[in-house]
């Protein structure tokens, strides 16, 4: 039995083998070819190109949360959605049964993105 393992281990091996000689051979290379001319420019923060001119820690607006919410809604029902059809003749009533539920807590969900106005663009 252990004599099936014998390529795994081999394989795992040299794999870990190659992964110690890349980083080592890139760790080498940096250090040899790094340039390290710091300049207040180049070590200052920055954000999107310029200073940043509000703290990091503010309070975000209930709207962003709900668009989150809104995009995971319709991202779940895509990704749910495209097995469920293809597999929809071996699974039968019970899959059709089982959608419609996930489906309607997803309208549930869209239904209360729609009524505190995440739809709705200022």
């Amino acid at each position: 039995m252990p004599a099936n393992y014998l390529p795994v281990l081999i394989f795992l091996v040299i794999a870990s083998g190659l992964a110690a000689a890349m980083l080592s051979l890139g760790s080498i290379v940096g250090r040899l070819s790094a340039r390290s001319r710091n300049d207040a420019e180049k070590i200052s923060p920055y954000e999107c190109g310029f200073e940043a001119y509000e703290d990091a820690r503010m309070r975000f607006d209930v709207r962003y949360y709900l668009v989150a919410i809104l995009f995971i809604v319709f991202d779940l029902e895509i990704a749910f959605l495209f097995p469920w059809a293809v597999a929809l003749s071996k699974i039968g009533l019970f899959g059709l049964v089982a959608m419609g539920i996930f489906l309607g807590i997803l309208v549930v969900g869209f239904i209360y993105e729609w009524k505190k106005g995440a739809l709705e663009w200022d």
